[in-house]
């Protein structure tokens, strides 16, 4: 049965301001405090929430009953297209990283991937953040002004605003405390992330490849709670009556997990980046994660996040990868993909 709950969980709607405006939190506001979630259709407004935005298209396309394949159907139309948002996380004042990502629950998304990469190992260890949309000339030129000399340089000061404008761009600025900036110093690296891969700008093997063994898990455990096949088409199902930016765009992924009857889910244009909001959720919230499910393949990075959060089960609507399933069988990740109406294919865990 799907409940009410069972719709986008996003958070209150302040902390992801479309507005010019900064918006500050706590990390008392942030993680350590479960509060009530806003209950959030993804057909609202841009303005409120923009998660896609709709363009004109033309569609060509010969009907089913149609044999003339010489002269298509033509039909103007508008289409909705998913946001694709340029994400800057500044950490301590150090710009870390780019994501490319849908631009909501960016709260979840910067406590998930500082989990992801390491940089935080408990909650207390963020002690503030703010976001930033970059909105007009003014937004932009403070943001751009601390890496270009506008007045030495005006001419590429102008390229670079132009630049950006052809972007939706949010800053998230996080302040970690002493220990993580010198994790962070110890750590450092420039990444700009693209939507289809979560490695993109790496530098070195034992960065891309790290040492998972701290996060082992014993796999007596992980048999122990084998998800059933029935349970799992059940939350398949939810995910599909409830994925409602994907059937806007067609253009999303998603991250989901039960809690009870509840089903709680979390959609990005980049499926490394839907799981580092539930990652970010589960770590705010201080939840019990069992099984999470990807609407996406199962690749290296996805299994890596998993393993880092204690993950027991990890399910995908496709293929994993033989690297995903011989880091999953080696560290005690639950690996199963392929669930389909009436099937699930389990490769490790069993």
């Amino acid at each position: 049965m799907i409940t009410e709950h069972t719709k986008v969980l996003v958070d209150d709607l302040s902390k992801t301001d479309t507005s010019s405006a900064s918006v500050s939190h706590t990390v008392s506001d942030i993680i350590d405090k479960a509060q009530a979630p806003v209950l959030i259709d993804a057909s609202l407004p841009s303005s409120v929430t923009p998660l896609s935005r709709t363009h004109l298209a033309q569609k060509h396309y010969y009907p089913s009953n149609y044999y003339d394949h010489y002269h298509p159907y033509i039909e103007n139309k508008p289409a909705s297209l998913a946001v694709e948002a340029a994400v800057a996380i500044v950490i301590n004042g150090v710009h870390y990283a780019v994501l490319m990502a849908s631009p909501y629950q960016l709260e979840y998304l910067a406590v998930g991937f500082l989990f992801s990469e390491g940089l935080i190992q408990y909650s207390h260890e963020l002690l503030d953040w703010e976001v930033t949309q970059l909105t007009d000339t003014t937004n932009y030129e403070s943001f751009i002004q601390g890496s270009i000399d506008k007045d030495s340089e005006t001419e590429i000061f102008e390229q670079s605003l132009a630049q950006l404008q052809d972007y939706d761009v949010y800053i998230v600025e996080l302040v970690l405390n002493q220990r993580c900036h010198q994790r962070i110093q110890a750590q450092k690296r420039q990444l700009a992330g693209r939507t289809g891969c979560g490695m993109c700008g790496m530098t070195g093997l034992t960065q891309a490849l790290p040492d998972l063994s701290a996060y082992h898990q014993e796999k007596q455990y992980v048999k122990g709670i084998v998800p059933h096949l029935s349970y799992l088409l059940s939350i398949r199902q939810q995910i599909d009556a409830m994925q409602h930016t994907h059937q806007l765009t067609g253009a999303v992924h998603a991250a989901a997990t039960m809690q009870g009857d509840d089903l709680y889910l979390f959609e990005d244009v980049g499926r490394h980046n839907a799981l580092d909001k539930l990652i970010g959720w589960q770590l705010r919230n201080k939840m019990e994660v069992e099984c999470v499910l990807m609407t996406s393949r199962l690749s290296i990075e996805l299994v890596q996040k998993s393993i880092r959060s204690r993950i027991p089960w990890l399910i995908g609507m496709s293929a994993p990868t033989s690297t995903a399933v011989r880091v999953a069988e080696r560290y005690g990740l639950g690996l199963a993909g392929f669930l389909r109406d009436n099937r699930v294919t389990y490769y490790s865990g069993i």
